[in-house]
């Protein structure tokens, strides 16, 4: 291990739900939830389910191809596009919707864990070949989730009057107005210029937002071979029409996903519950539910009404216009590739142990499911600091007073714990419970009393005496909790919460190397590493 990276358990940060950790540690009670265990053997099963699945490889690799007329291709990226054909190749899978300038850092580091994986799973399995796909949500229409970025606890926020799926929506002035804020934050460090040069030719005005992310996600990754794949289309649609058409006239994903829920709700929070209809109408600038009411098939916000008979129609004369929930959205992205790996984030991995039995209902397979990688960067400035005030890196995932009180606790020259005097006192009390039970065997109960109340009084002036001598400590306690806020912004972590442009910046090309060449494929840890 380098000495610059460390690894901790997921469930040791305190960042991640019961379900999360109980399903890296596959419990019981989940086991109904998945098929595959995270592990080469669990990697062959699904390969195993996935060769029984035709994919129409030769549509992909087509739509793949115009999507990409206008972007120069790697020749990793040229070789992988052809090795999509072979009914040997499997694709591993991030998605994630088209957030600006990237969004959180997760968004980095989701993507760049699918390309270790596909290269480590090269090294291992030689009969299979394995390519990292970025799978793009670009027809998720929160643009108040998707249409910021958080640079040095600044928010910089996209306003817009544009409307619908954010993919659709185009760079206007307000977009490049944006370029130029970053690039006052950016521009004084060593690779900040090159990175606004960047953000310019892929944002440049009238755009639209997933053509301007798929410049951008190629401009960074090209080199490993990542494909992009903008599912916002046609033909890919048209492949998916029979499970749109069964969602239509049975609304089967609805009651089954009730179940699962029903079930996962007796151990966890329930994270996606669905609709009746999972489905959208998708058109121009609009993105609306399509609800069934008395028979009929209605987009309420846009006033529009089908038959049975007429939506079946417009479906098959417009496959594009209907867009899956998150109940429907993973069958269609599994349907399209040949994979048999989803890498999301804990919140994806909640809804996607909801869906197993949805996959079945319609004879696609099942992927295995692994939580992306995450990260905690710091510099060695911020390491120094730290043990100066003597704590090392992993003790900032605690809680910031319980580290206040440790660190006063062991440079105070005073006494400051009571336990020594506690247990005199209880001793005491018990003498007296002696002589009051030759007297009075009554008088025990008040002597309990006042046992429980002078003990309670004790603790509380140990908290005090506690308290009054943190005072003396005011320096070192703003200086843990500066460093906390550069590492943990508003008791977050850093990952969901800052964009990756301030680290370009300073790092260059150099950055997604390092997080790279400290990812793990198939290891399940937490990622803490040094930067310059």
């Amino acid at each position: 291990m380098e000495s610059n990276c460390d690894y901790i358990p997921y469930k040791n940060t305190g960042y991640f739900s019961k379900l999360v950790i109980d399903y890296l540690e596959e419990h019981k009670n989940l086991q109904n939830f998945f098929n595959y265990s995270v592990s080469i053997q669990g990697i062959q099963q699904a390969i195993d389910a996935r060769q029984q699945f035709n994919t129409n490889r030769k549509l992909l690799v087509n739509e793949l191809h115009n999507q990409y007329q206008n972007i120069s291709l790697s020749a990793k990226q040229k070789i992988n596009l052809e090795l999509l054909l072979n009914e040997n190749t499997f694709t591993i899978t991030t998605a994630h919707q088209p957030n600006i300038f990237t969004g959180p850092l997760y968004f980095i580091y989701k993507i760049i864990h699918t390309i270790k994986l596909a290269n480590e799973l090269n090294e291992t399995l030689k009969d299979y070949t394995f390519i990292p796909v970025y799978y793009m949500g670009s027809e998720d229409a929160d643009l108040d989730e998707l249409g910021f970025i958080n640079l040095n606890g600044e928010k910089l926020i996209w306003n817009t009057k544009q409307t619908g799926a954010v993919g659709r929506m185009k760079v206007d002035k307000a977009f490049t107005q944006l370029i130029d804020k970053i690039y006052g934050q950016v521009g004084v460090y060593t690779y900040g210029k090159n990175l606004i040069d960047i953000f310019r030719k892929c944002y440049a005005e009238g755009k639209t937002i997933q053509q301007a992310t798929l410049a951008l996600v190629n401009e960074l990754f090209a080199e490993y071979g990542l494909l992009i794949l903008i599912p916002d289309n046609a033909a890919l649609k048209k492949s998916f029409e029979n499970i749109i058409e069964k969602e239509l006239t049975e609304q089967f994903s609805h009651s089954i996903v009730a179940q699962t829920s029903t079930e996962l709700s007796k151990h966890y929070k329930v994270q996606a519950s669905g609709r009746a209809l999972n489905l959208f109408y998708l058109i121009d600038d609009k993105r609306e539910r399509i609800e069934f009411v008395n028979s009929k098939f209605k987009i309420q916000n846009l006033k529009l009404e089908f038959t049975q008979a007429e939506i079946l129609l417009e479906l098959k004369n417009h496959p594009e216009r209907f867009s899956g929930n998150v109940i429907l959205r993973g069958i269609f992205q599994e349907t399209i590739l040949p994979n048999i790996v989803f890498i999301g984030g804990g919140g994806e991995l909640a809804y996607w142990l909801e869906l197993k039995n949805v996959f079945s209902a319609v004879n696609v397979p099942y992927p295995m499911l692994i939580l992306r990688n995450s990260f905690l960067l710091f510099t060695k400035q911020q390491q120094e600091k730290l043990l100066k005030l003597g704590f090392v890196i992993e003790d900032l995932f605690k809680n910031e007073n319980d580290l206040l009180n440790e660190l006063v606790k062991r440079e105070s020259k005073q006494q400051l714990n009571l336990s020594k005097e506690i247990t005199e006192v209880k001793n005491i009390f018990q003498q007296l419970k002696n002589i009051t039970n030759q007297v009075d065997v009554t008088l025990q109960q008040h002597s309990d009393a006042l046992q429980t109340k002078t003990l309670k009084q004790l603790i509380n002036l140990e908290k005090k005496i506690l308290k009054a001598e943190k005072r003396k400590f005011e320096t070192q306690k703003k200086q843990l909790h500066k460093i906390k806020q550069e590492l943990f912004l508003n008791n977050n972590l850093q990952e969901r919460t800052e964009n990756f442009s301030i680290l370009y910046a300073k790092q260059g090309r150099e950055l997604a190397q390092k997080i790279y060449d400290a990812s793990k494929g198939l290891g399940q840890e937490f990622t803490i590493l040094q930067i310059s």
